[in-house]
C-alpha cells in the first residue's frame, strides 16, 4: 500500500506535459477536533493519490489545512470525497486566481501539531469565539472607516509584494510574531477602533480573532476568505479592488498578481520589481526578490558566493552541502547581509 510520494519533481513535471491535461489548484482549512490524525492522514492520501491530487495538507487534531491541485476533470469526484468527511461537507474552495498546472509537483499530507504554526496555548481561550467575517464589499466600506485598523497578519515577505491600501504591515518573520507586536502596538485602541484583519486564505485570522477578543480588544473583524476570496468576489461582483501589487502563494507560482500595482523592489539593485525567487544555489536556497537583470546577471543567486558554486561539479555542490543546515536562510526569507536592498 503507498502511503507516500514515490515520483520525484521531475519526473511528476513530465508526466503533467506528457498528460496534457488542465489542473486547478484550490486551498481550503477546516478548524476541527480530530481524534487521530494519522487515520485522516492515510486516508486521504489513499483517496487523493487515486485523484492524481498533488500539494502540500497538514493534518492536526485540531483541523486541516490544504493548498493543492487536482486535474480539472477530477475536480467533481475530489468535492464528493470531501463531502463524503462530515467536517468538510460543502467546505469553501479557494480557487487560485491565476493557475498553473505545476504549482504543485508532489503529494505530501503531514500530520501535525497544528495547522498553523501559531506558538499558542490554546487552552488558555475560547478558539471558537472568532471575530465578525467580513465579504469584499464590507471589508471595503470598513477600510475607508477612519475608526477601522487594517491589519496585515502575513509575513514581512509576503506583505512586501502586495497589501491593502493603508494597512499595518507588520516586519516579522512568523506569524506568531506578529501577535504580540500588534497588540502592543494597538493596545490603547482595544475599545475605541474596530480591528480589520485579512491574510491569504483567511486561516490565521480565524485563530488571531479569537485571541484578539481573549486579549480584550472589543470590536474585531476578519476578511472571509482572506485575500484569494476577496479577489474572487471583485473580479465576479464588480467590486472596487483596494488590494496593491501581488498576493504570495505557498507553492511554486509564489505569487498572484492582483493589481497591476507594482509596489517591491529588487534586492539586488533596488529596481522596481516584485518577483519573488529561490537562490539557485541548492545549499543557500534563500527566497529573495529579483529583477529581469539581476537574474540574468547572477543566474539567479543572491550573491556571487553562490554563483561561484553553481558552477562547481556537482558532486563538489553535494559535498558542500554536507552536515549544513540551510533552514535558518530558507526561513529568513528574504533577509541576508548579501542583499543590498533587504536587510
Amino acid at each position: 500500500m503507498q502511503l507516500y510520494n514515490k515520483l520525484s519533481a521531475q519526473e511528476r513535471a513530465a508526466l503533467i506535459d506528457a498528460a496534457g491535461k488542465d489542473r486547478i489548484t484550490i486551498s481550503f482549512y477546516q478548524y476541527h477536533q480530530i481524534k487521530n490524525p494519522q487515520i485522516l492522514r492515510d486516508k486521504l492520501f489513499l483517496e487523493w493519490n487515486a485523484l492524481d491530487v498533488l500539494g502540500r495538507i497538514y493534518v492536526s487534531y485540531e483541523g486541516i489545512n490544504a493548498q493543492l491541485s487536482v486535474p480539472s476533470e477530477n475536480m467533481h469526484a475530489l468535492k464528493k470525497q470531501l463531502d463524503s468527511i462530515s467536517f468538510l461537507k460543502d467546505i469553501r474552495l479557494n480557487v487560485a486566481i491565476e493557475q498553473d498546472n505545476k504549482s504543485f509537483l508532489k503529494l505530501k499530507v503531514k500530520v501535525r501539531n497544528k495547522i498553523v504554526a501559531d506558538g499558542l496555548n490554546d487552552a488558555t481561550f475560547d478558539v471558537t469565539n472568532k471575530g465578525i467575517h467580513v465579504n469584499a464589499a464590507e471589508f471595503n466600506a470598513l477600510l475607508t472607516d477612519p475608526n477601522t485598523i487594517c491589519v496585515d497578519m502575513r509575513n514581512h515577505y509576503e506583505s512586501e509584494i502586495g497589501h491593502f491600501e493603508g494597512a499595518i504591515t507588520p516586519d516579522v518573520d512568523t506569524f506568531r510574531d506578529s501577535l504580540d507586536l500588534i497588540e502592543a502596538e494597538l493596545k490603547d485602541h482595544k475599545e475605541d477602533k474596530k480591528l480589520l484583519m485579512y491574510c491569504t486564505g483567511g486561516i490565521r485570522c480565524e485563530k488571531a480573532s479569537a485571541y484578539y477578543k481573549h486579549k480584550g480588544f472589543k470590536n474585531v473583524f476578519q476578511l472571509e476568505g482572506g485575500i484569494i476570496e476577496y479577489t474572487r468576489q471583485v473580479n465576479t461582483l464588480g467590486i472596487e479592488n483596494k488590494f496593491l501589487g501581488k498576493n504570495f502563494v505557498f507553492d511554486d507560482r509564489r505569487a498572484e498578481k492582483i493589481s497591476e500595482d507594482v509596489i517591491a523592489h529588487c534586492h539586488q539593485c533596488g529596481k522596481t520589481a516584485d518577483t519573488h525567487t529561490n537562490c539557485a544555489n541548492e545549499g543557500c536556497h534563500l527566497l529573495f526578490i529579483q529583477c529581469d537583470e539581476c537574474a540574468e546577471k547572477m543566474e539567479n543567486c543572491c550573491s556571487t558566493a553562490c554563483q561561484e558554486i553553481i558552477h562547481l561539479p556537482y558532486e563538489t555542490q553535494k559535498e558542500l552541502r554536507k552536515g549544513k543546515h540551510a533552514s535558518n536562510k530558507i526561513f529568513k526569507k528574504g533577509r541576508s547581509e548579501v542583499l543590498k536592498f533587504k536587510g
